[in-house]
């Protein structure tokens, strides 16, 4: 299992995003940026895959735009599912794998926000993935995804990290109404590119005396760009633009030193060839 699969992660998601996020958020505007995004290519219809607690699938839906969600985590679907009610919105949401879920129709945009097509945890799923959105694409389809540049200072660093070497990255309070502590430990492999770890979350009671502690596994997978440019290549797909963050910046496609003057999220735009 990961992280995102366990009920007490799902119910606590939002709370402790909101507060990661509160100093320094490296998805600043990223609603905005992927309702463009459905305006522009949506015409046909929008899935929003990896949809988590529906950060982008509610955004668009209150914006007019009705997307269908999944996600390969149950729980994550049944928040989102929650906050779509409270909000008087019917959506379809279900759960699925990347890989091989069957939506039983074709859109015109598939989105991928965030972190969601990095925890493939290897090139034969990534592929597996790419081939399976296809499908779900109408011809000449858009599929938005992101990577990020992997740093190779934090590379480093990760390489010699222990499965018990926890960072402290974030205090909030959980839906119980206890307030908690997360901390973090990731080592990173060179050979697989696979970052891995634990969370660990701590319960404090109101007098400060800890009550309860959950150990929470991650993986992610660093993709190097050419590496995602052969992946496009192979699954039938055509890089139209990266972007730089959210904000409109695009990288210089013909530029092969690009990747070393910035250090940001990469946001894919990926055409299925007719």
């Amino acid at each position: 299992m990961d992280l995102h699969d366990f009920k007490d992660v799902a119910e606590n998601y939002d709370r402790y995003l909101e507060v990661m996020y509160r100093d320094f958020d490296a998805h600043e505007g990223f609603q905005d940026f992927y309702l463009e995004l459905a305006k522009k290519y949506g015409k046909d219809g929008v899935i929003d895959v990896a949809c988590g607690t529906g950060a982008v699938l509610l955004y668009l839906a209150e914006h007019g735009i009705i997307a269908d969600g999944t996600d390969l985590s149950e729980e994550m679907c049944r928040v989102c599912e929650q906050k779509a009610a409270a909000n008087n919105l019917e959506l379809r949401i279900f759960p699925g794998n990347m890989t091989d879920f069957d939506a039983g129709r074709k859109y015109s945009l598939v989105i991928i926000a965030r972190s969601g097509f990095m925890h493939l945890p290897d090139q034969k799923s990534q592929i597996a993935a790419l081939k399976n959105l296809g499908r779900h694409l109408v011809p000449g389809g858009i599929l938005t995804l992101n990577t990020f540049d992997p740093w190779p200072a934090v590379q480093a660093q990760q390489i010699n990290t222990k499965p018990d070497d926890y960072s402290f990255r974030l205090e909030y309070e959980n839906s119980q109404g206890n307030r908690e502590k997360i901390y973090n430990a990731i080592s990173y492999n060179p050979w697989t590119q696979i970052m891995s770890g634990n969370w660990k979350f701590e319960t404090y009671d109101d007098k400060g005396k800890v009550i309860g502690e959950r150990i929470r596994p991650l993986k992610m997978r660093q993709t190097y760009r050419w590496e995602m440019f052969l992946l496009a290549e192979l699954c039938g797909f055509e890089v139209v633009d990266i972007y730089r963050g959210y904000k409109g910046d695009k990288e210089d496609l013909n530029d092969p030193m690009s990747a070393a003057k910035f250090k940001s999220n990469l946001i894919w735009i990926l055409r299925k060839r007719v």
